[in-house]
């Protein structure tokens, strides 16, 4: 029998500093956490979640294996806003073609954080 896979619920990011993590995240997706406790705190985000853990043992420099990409209606203005407030740079906005646009950037614990506009992906209802 197949597993049937019914989408992405889930991003978590593992940060040295989960109060500080928890602000810099609020400011930046402009909402609070719907569930806060000290081993985890989740944001709602367009039906998605993004989930911050704390950073177990020493924190090393981050992989780029995986890179989970937000949707946004505009990559420049979403990839400057994150510069201005404190995430450094790791993927400029390009047009990938077919009218997606595409940008990356590491937050302040040094976890990848990617952004899209992709006007032929839609929800389903």
């Amino acid at each position: 029998m197949a597993t049937s896979f019914l989408g992405l619920r889930t991003a978590i990011y593992r940060v040295a500093d989960i109060d500080a993590a928890k602000e810099w995240y609020s400011g930046i997706l402009g909402i609070r956490p719907y569930f806060d406790e000290p081993f985890y705190v989740g944001f709602n985000v367009g039906g998605y979640e993004l989930g911050l853990q704390p950073q177990e043992g020493p924190v090393e420099e981050k992989g780029v294996s995986v890179v989970t990409y937000w949707g946004v209606e505009n990559v420049a203005e979403a990839y400057d806003s994150f510069l201005a407030q404190g995430a450094t740079h790791h993927e400029s906005p390009t047009d990938v073609g077919s009218g997606i646009v595409v940008a990356s950037v590491r937050d302040p614990w040094g976890n990848l954080f990617g952004m899209i506009y992709n006007p032929h992906f839609r929800l389903d209802s």
